[in-house]
Formats: structure tokens, sequence, C-alpha cells
């Protein structure tokens, strides 16, 4: 995270450091995004960055950080206007379509989302993933731990493979319909305007099946071993 020294900098010094990182990041990852470019585009000299931040790791962990709190606090204000209290998996398709329509209206936002999932830097990738992760835990958790009292949920339900779900799910629908290649099964390599959201109801669909409390009684281990 920056250093002390970062709080005492020009706000719009700051404005122009986070941009140019965030544009050079989002175009290049981690690995190959060039900090003299990120200095040169910010107006500031190449070592005011380590004086900013303790390495290009530390920066590009801050950049997904402030782009992660940027799309989270777009994501919590629809969460409200939503309204959670509802049968879970119905609201939950509509936070996924008002994903999806973030991720097409955002395209800075998107490409850094691309650039942390595809990082080939084993350390750059485990430190900005942990961010990220941060984020999307902090929202979701409440969202899973409050769909399980109301009932939403089996009683039975492992809430933490919900949630691992929902962390290859988000990430999966902030860049598929938009990255060719990602994902051939669903349609999302090539989509027509409304695959996206067909895309959005299959996934919920399964989850519905394996979670919900409405969804058809499972045999037991027992039952099934008759």
């Amino acid at each position: 995270m920056p250093t002390v020294t970062w709080a005492r900098v020009d706000p719009g010094r700051r404005a122009a450091v986070i941009e140019a990182a965030e544009a050079e990041f989002g175009a290049h990852g981690f690995s190959q995004g060039s900090l003299n470019v990120i200095a040169r585009r910010a107006g500031v000299a190449k070592g005011s960055l380590f004086q900013y931040f303790a390495d290009k790791r530390d920066l590009y962990a801050y950049i997904a950080d402030v782009g992660s709190q940027r799309v989270r606090s777009f994501m919590e204000d629809r969460i409200r206007e939503l309204d959670p209290t509802r049968p879970f998996f119905e609201f939950l398709t509509d936070l996924l379509d008002t994903w999806v329509a973030y991720f097409a209206d955002h395209p800075q936002d998107r490409a850094l989302h691309a650039a942390s999932s595809f990082e080939v830097d084993t350390e750059a990738r485990v430190s900005v993933r942990t961010v990220i992760h941060r984020h999307y835990l902090e929202v979701l958790r409440p969202l899973v731990r409050d769909a399980h009292a109301r009932g939403d949920l089996r009683a039975d339900c492992d809430t933490d493979a919900l949630l691992s779900l929902l962390l290859m799910i988000f990430p999966h629908m902030a860049l598929a319909p938009y990255v060719r290649g990602m994902d051939p099964v669903l349609g999302l390599d090539d989509p027509t305007p409304e695959q996206p959201a067909l895309a959005v109801r299959r996934l919920v669909a399964v989850l519905a099946d394996a979670f919900s409390s409405t969804s058809p009684a499972r045999k037991t281990t027992k039952e099934v071993s008759r």
C-alpha cells in the first residue's frame, strides 16, 4: 500500500498517477506494464513513484484496489436498489445482469479486471487477486449469509462452496462476453445482445438447483446405496 509520502502529494498529481497507471496496467498488465510510461504520462519522475510505493507490485495492488472500490461502490448502490431481501436467486440474476452491463459500459475497469485475471507473474497475480477477492467477499458473503438465514438456501447448504462458485462466475461474466475465446460453451465467444443474459440465467439455474431450499429434494447417500 502507498507510503506516507503518497498522502501528502497534491490531489491532482495523485489523480494523474492513478489515471496513468490504470491505463498502462489495463493495456499491458503487470509484467509488461512500464513504470517509465506511467511516470511520463503522469508528469512525474520515475523515482517519485518509488517514494509513493514500495515497488511496482505495490503500485499494481493499489491500482487494483482503487478500481475494485469504484466497481464496488457502484454495485453496492445497485444492490440496495435491487432489494437483496427478495428471493436470493431472483436477486442474484438481476445482480449479475447489472454486473455484465457495468463492464460493457466501463472498458477501463474491464481492462483492469482482465489484466489481473490473466497476469502471468505469480506474485503479482496473488497480490492483486488478494485485493480483488477481499472486495468480492465483503459484498457477497453477507448476501449469502442473509439468504441462508432467511431460508432461501438449504439448511445444509455449503455456503463456502457457493461463495467459491460466485468468485468464479462474477469475474467470468465480467469478461467472457467481451473477450473472445473465454467461453465457447455458453455462446459468449461471439455473443448476440441477448446471449449474456441467457448465460446468466443458465448459471443461476445451476446454482439454484444445487443450493436453493426449494430445489427438488436430493437422495441421501444411504438411499442411493440401496
